[in-house]
């Protein structure tokens, strides 16, 4: 079947996460992305790990279903084809050091005149502009800058995301931005520049925080995996030593846990935990209970009476509870695609859909696809071979 983005071609130069996560959603949709690599190592989260049958973990996440075209972008052949690729597309991705495409006559500015169909995604730390425009950023630096750490972790310590969440933002941000864009040029036949941050992605997924400590107001506390204006919310030991992670919204929920869970009915109307505001007062307290009232029972025996309660739960899954999910599983989440070392295991895009299945293409390898994107644009064997005996490609 079609699929949305079949016959939209996207050029990104970009490396790490952000980029090339916002470009493995749009080849997700058909869209065919070319990667502009270094020639050699290529991008360097190439070279992060190799836990997944030998290549990087971040790299097999978010490089699937692309092409690898190898460029020296110092060389003025490399330039040349870069700017010949360019004139063919409808997208230009980029999250290179600030002002780097600009310094190589890749900026929204210098393009537009010659190509007003296009759309410019330019990702960075803070922007291109402002006063920190300039500014090194990495994920846990962003985490840090947008107040992520001073709401998660425990009261003594802040602690960072376990994943790239600052880069996940930006290219979740950039993806559906290159998505408005192409709508609109439907509608206006005229591209766009898209300007986006790490900082302003992620301060926006700090709404409710923010807004919590809303003109000057007293911030969320760190609560560890506990909810932190909620109570009980988060994890508690079962007596089989696993733990368990319920949560509860409402006071009708707060009386089924009583009398279902606990087996203390009585406990639902103790003046000390009679409202969600004065469960969170007295957290310890009423955390002792519940630890007690557990250690009798095991992980699973609990987890069968919060379902018979109705009330909200789950299993405090490691990795290898993930890749083996019953709920991903029945449903068929998980399919395989190539590699430079074979098949591996990858997540369908999230999304069941009805009218497509989405690409789902091998990882490349570094330069896997240069002399056939060459040939296209019209460089024939003699040049293809000089570029390449000068290290340009």
């Amino acid at each position: 079947m079609a699929r949305p983005l079949d016959g939209i071609t996207v050029v990104s130069l970009e490396h790490a996460i952000a980029a090339p996560f916002c470009t493995r959603q749009l080849a997700d949709l058909g869209a065919r992305v070319i990667k502009v690599e270094r020639p050699g190592r290529g991008d360097f989260a190439r070279d992060y790990d190799q836990r997944t049958g030998g290549l990087a973990s971040h790299f097999a996440w978010v490089n699937r279903s692309k092409e690898s075209l190898t460029l020296d972008l110092k060389q003025l052949p490399a330039l040349d084809a870069l700017h010949a690729l360019v004139a063919r597309a409808d997208v230009l991705v980029q999250n290179l050091a600030p002002g780097a495409a600009a310094r190589m006559g890749f900026s929204y500015e210098l393009l537009k005149p010659k190509h007003p169909r296009l759309v410019v995604c330019d990702i960075s730390g803070y922007g291109n502009d402002g006063p920190y425009r300039d500014k090194k950023a990495y994920d846990l630096l962003i985490q840090s800058e947008a107040g992520f750490l001073s709401v998660t972790g425990t009261p003594e310590e802040p602690c960072k995301s376990g994943n790239s969440i600052a880069d996940i933002a930006a290219g979740m941000y950039a993806y559906s931005g290159v998505l408005a864009a192409l709508l609109q040029r439907q509608k206006t036949g005229e591209g766009a520049h898209i300007d986006v941050s790490m900082l302003e992605s992620l301060t926006e997924w700090m709404g409710f925080p923010l807004y919590y400590a809303y003109q000057g107001q007293t911030p969320p506390p760190r609560s560890g995996a506990s909810h932190a204006t909620i109570y009980p919310y988060g994890p508690f030991p079962a007596g089989d030593g696993k733990t368990v992670m319920l949560g509860l919204q409402n006071e009708r929920e707060w009386k089924a846990f009583c009398e279902k869970v606990l087996l203390q009915p009585q406990l639902a109307a103790d003046p000390r935990f009679d409202s969600n505001a004065r469960r969170n007062e007295q957290r310890a307290a009423l955390r002792d209970v519940i630890v007690f009232a557990f250690s009798e029972l095991t992980a699973e025996q609990v987890l069968q009476r919060l379902d018979e309660a109705q009330i909200a739960n789950a299993h405090v899954n490691g990795m290898a509870d993930v890749w083996a999910h019953p709920q991903l599983v029945a449903r068929q989440r998980f399919t395989e695609v190539g590699s430079p070392v074979g098949p591996i295991a990858a997540l369908l895009p999230p999304g069941v859909q009805s009218g497509f299945d989405h690409r789902m293409d091998p990882i490349p390898a570094v330069g896997e696809h240069t002399e056939a994107i060459l040939r296209e644009l019209g460089f024939d064997d003699a040049r293809c071979a000089e570029m390449r005996a000068q290290g340009a490609t």
